[in-house]
């Protein structure tokens, strides 16, 4: 039985859907201040938009592209208590268009100096969650970097802010020698000059001479995850091509999931259980595209359960025969929370 230390997830991450007013628009409910918030609008090819309180409202990177930081005064103007406010930029707030927001808590700041690494960094840290966002100047030198999480991250994401480097995504289950980009379909790929060929520790993670993460002077921004028990789940599946699919086990029910296939090209597919509220769970965005939400597809589709995810469809997209895939994974219930609770997860 896995018990946590969050006993309600969503005050650490949260799936808020919202419409577009073409106005000045305060979004509420989203249970907490977040410090990145990555926007897409579900109905047309409008860009994903990531924005944290590190690098500060207005300040957008794209998931769907190796693009430079921009500054656009009308996108996300300001984080809130219980959400944010968004100006009149059409890629998040068109008159009666649908939009999705996915929310994280760090450390509800801008950011602390960390001189942990051999590279001094900006530091935003949730350490209940297993969460962080951090700035840092590359120096084209093999080096560490500080990430504040006093447990090793299983997921590092980069990106250079500067210039269209692509994103480069460090994930425990590919291993500290290859890299996958966020921004491409690519399959996972050998490059030991991305992580310097080491594993992140409980304090640093490792960067090589890759201009996608330590180009001399240039600014990057991290957000690094560690795997907490019954909150997040970081990991690999094999596919089995049927759509009597894999049983992935989380230790928690699933709020929201992105599967890839390390071994072949295919998308970084998103679920969330707002836009699925109930199995089958089978309205998907692609992370790194910047096209409509597909809805109600019918061999792409989970079942989220009280202990994890249940693939229900064989499209190789996600459920290839014998392939390798790896996924991120962020609770919406803990199976049991808290030693001396009895606060079961339920499925719909």
């Amino acid at each position: 039985m896995a018990y946590a230390s969050i006993s309600k997830p969503s005050l650490h991450f949260n799936t808020k859907l919202y419409t577009g007013t073409g106005s000045e628009n305060a979004i509420t409910g989203v249970g907490f201040q977040p410090d990145l918030t990555w926007i897409k609008n579900r109905d047309t090819t409008d860009w994903h938009r990531l924005q944290d309180a590190v690098r500060g409202a207005t300040k957008e990177i794209y998931s769907n592209a190796g693009s430079a930081e921009y500054t656009q005064a009308q996108s996300l103007k300001s984080f809130n208590t219980d959400g944010f406010t968004l100006g009149t930029l059409d890629g998040v707030n068109t008159s009666s268009e649908d939009y999705t927001s996915w929310n994280w808590k760090a450390g509800n700041s801008a950011g602390s100096s960390n001189s942990d690494g051999s590279i001094t960094s900006t530091v935003s840290a949730n350490t209940a969650s297993g969460f962080s966002i951090v700035k840092y100047t590359g120096t084209a030198s093999n080096a560490t970097v500080g990430h504040g999480l006093g447990v090793a991250p299983k997921v590092v994401l980069i990106k250079d802010l500067g210039g269209t480097e692509n994103w480069a995504m460090y994930h425990s289950s590919v291993g500290a020698t290859k890299v996958m980009r966020l921004n491409s379909d690519i399959a996972a790929f050998t490059a030991s000059n991305r992580w310097n060929s080491t594993a992140p520790t409980s304090s640093v993670f490792n960067i090589g001479t890759a201009a996608e993460n330590n180009t001399s002077g240039e600014n990057y921004i991290a957000y690094c995850f560690a795997e907490k028990k019954g909150f997040s789940k970081f990991g690999k599946y094999v596919g089995n091509g049927n759509a009597d699919g894999t049983f992935i086990y989380c230790g928690f029910k699933p709020a929201y999931v992105f599967t890839k296939s390390m071994d072949t090209s295919s998308h970084w597919n998103c679920f969330d259980n707002k836009r699925s509220p109930i199995n089958v769970v089978n309205d998907y965005q692609k992370l790194n595209e910047a096209t409509a939400e597909d809805t109600n597809v019918s061999d792409i589709q989970f079942d989220f359960l009280s202990n994890g995810l249940k693939l229900r469809g064989n499209n190789d997209e996600y459920n290839g025969s014998s392939e390798n895939y790896i996924y991120m994974c962020f609770a919406a219930e803990p199976l049991v929370a808290n030693v001396g609770q009895s606060i079961p997860a339920t499925a719909e």
